[in-house]
């Protein structure tokens, strides 16, 4: 398997789980700290603090120490590069499409 196979399938399976979805999700809006996405979940917090580990392997989320606090933000070219290539090569006509669309607008 070459490195960026193994990349993508890191992604993949951390986009797998609906927890580390939904973190992604709330990252959109920018960074948050680790207690404040924790208390987004009916789960412990060292399972969110997997959850945030897996996402930060796979390069989706990157984190700073700010103080006492660990503040996570998105990855937002590492997503959209992983499921991009991944759509061009099972849909490319979607890609086509889109540019298409992009230019019509």
């Amino acid at each position: 398997m070459h490195q960026t196979d193994e990349d993508e399938v890191s992604v993949f399976r951390a986009l797998a789980d609906p927890t580390r979805r939904q973190i992604l999700e709330d990252l959109r809006d920018g960074e948050l700290a680790a207690g404040e996405i924790a208390a987004r979940f009916p789960i412990s917090a060292p399972s969110v603090s997997r959850h945030l580990g897996v996402l930060k392997s796979a390069g989706l989320v990157r984190e700073r120490r700010d103080a006492n606090r660990i503040l996570y933000s998105l990855v937002e070219e590492r997503l959209a590069t992983c499921v991009g290539r991944f759509l061009s090569a099972v849909c490319p006509e979607q890609v086509v499409l889109r540019h298409v669309r992009r230019r019509n607008s």
